[in-house]
């Protein structure tokens, strides 16, 4: 008996600077999961979209968007598009930046990433492109089960 594939998808949620924002997008991100059947994804991936989500509202001035795209029946891409250009550690270039101290207000979120990701990335936009004019830097985060 040949193997099912489940069709692929991808979505895409524009996000506008509000607080709020962040909430409504993991309440989709949980929606989508459970829809196609990869709930076991689920707290992982809330976890570092989650992360993505707050980098973007509280670093960038404008609206953002969060894209799932399925990479297998048991593999999620979750990327986070925003209008600052500049990469957050442990994005950018040095792979050994150090965490935070433990009694920082900022910055201990994204080191989760390294715990919890099967891999991660992240890159400056130029000025044109599926994301839009204005440019910015997309984050990456793969979701394993």
């Amino acid at each position: 008996m040949p193997a099912t594939v489940s069709p692929s998808w991808a979505y895409s949620l524009q996000l506008p600077q509000d607080p709020r924002a962040p909430g409504l997008a993991r309440q989709t991100l949980r929606s989508v999961l459970r829809t196609h059947a990869m709930s076991a994804l689920l707290d992982t991936a809330e976890l570092l979209a989650g992360e993505l989500l707050a980098n973007a509202y509280l670093y960038s001035d404008g609206p953002y968007t969060l894209r799932l795209r399925a990479m297998g029946s048991t593999r999620l891409g979750v990327s986070v598009w925003d209008s600052n250009p500049h990469i957050p550690p442990p994005f950018g270039a040095d792979p050994r930046a150090e965490a935070p101290p433990s009694g920082a207000e900022r910055g201990r979120g994204l080191f989760l990433v390294r715990a919890y990701a099967a891999n991660w990335g992240g890159y400056p936009l130029g000025g044109t492109g599926l994301y839009g004019e204005a440019g910015g830097k997309l984050l990456w985060v793969e979701v394993r089960a």
